[in-house]
């Protein structure tokens, strides 16, 4: 991986009965680091980290930046410290052994997720080619297994990979993605908002085997800021969305549970909300340390 590079592999889940839901995301050179941001981004191995939240109850947050002797990988593992994922070819197998933050405590699981079908390639996010997202199986299913804490469920999920070759914030100015399964497969709204003023708006519906096919992009639809008056957006077929749970609220990021008509289908999106002009701000980064330490060694 080049200097001021990046990659990663995110999960979302949410539960059957919809009380639980978790995200997963496998950083190497992570993007939303304030060190990789005061180090140059000279080595993006040295700042790789194992993102794990878990929603409802019991809550979890866990995200300790490691440092490049902790990663480990191959064409179907990837471990960084003493977390993993592995691919055997038809099951994605997380194994989770993380402590939490700000108050510690063990956040120990695994975590399979089946995917009814993989899609057949990335789409490029901006216009020289530098940002690729692979949304590798928008229609998946998710076992959840964690002893610390102790919860089971199953669940509708969610599997990509985005990798790039330079900061987010140097392209993208925002953006807002959704992602909702249907009752035969799933559809995914990403709008984009590019540094130099232009747009990439994806409006895709995926067949359960991972064929995707676009759609006409459904009417914008206004939702309330968030917390940190962090203004957002979504689309539906009718014009109107609403929060039914939030999941994340951070100064420049907010992710949600929607309620929404897409597809011509009542759905309920994971929705997310990304101002990279706010994350540049020298003080918001000054605040990411208390969720995101770094491990010494």
């Amino acid at each position: 991986m080049a200097p001021g590079g990046y990659a990663w592999w995110y999960v979302d889940g949410v539960s059957d009965d919809g009380r639980h839901g978790i995200t997963i995301i496998a950083f190497l050179g992570s993007v939303f680091s304030p060190y990789y941001a005061w180090s140059g981004r000279a080595d993006p191995l040295d700042h790789s980290a194992v993102n794990v939240v878990l929603y409802g109850r019991p809550k979890a947050w866990a995200m300790t930046e490691r440092r490049r002797g902790s990663v480990r990988r191959d064409a179907t593992s990837l471990s960084i410290g003493p977390s993993s994922l592995d691919w055997d070819g038809s099951v994605l197998t997380i194994r989770v052994d993380e402590v939490t933050s700000p108050l510690p405590s063990r956040l120990t699981g695994t975590i399979r997720v089946r995917p009814a079908g993989i899609t057949p390639g990335p789409f490029t996010l901006d216009a020289e080619g530098r940002h690729r997202w692979w949304p590798l199986s928008p229609a998946s299913r998710i076992e959840v297994a964690f002893e610390r804490p102790s919860l089971r469920w199953n669940g509708h999920a969610y599997f990509d990979t985005n990798e790039g070759d330079v900061a987010l914030e140097d392209s993208f100015r925002s953006w807002t993605w959704s992602r909702s399964t249907l009752r035969h497969g799933a559809a995914i709204l990403y709008d984009v908002e590019r540094r130099d003023g232009s747009r990439q708006d994806l409006s895709l519906r995926f067949d359960p085997d991972g064929t995707p096919q676009p759609i006409a992009p459904p009417v914008p639809a206004a939702l309330p800021p968030t917390l940190w008056r962090l203004p957002r957006a979504t689309r539906s077929d009718d014009g109107t969305a609403a929060v039914l749970c939030r999941f994340e609220d951070a100064p420049f990021y907010s992710r949600s549970l929607l309620s929404a008509r897409i597809c011509g289908e009542a759905v309920q999106p994971v929705h997310e909300a990304l101002d990279l002009d706010r994350f540049r701000n020298p003080l918001v980064r000054l605040m990411l340390p208390f969720r995101m330490p770094r491990a010494l060694r």
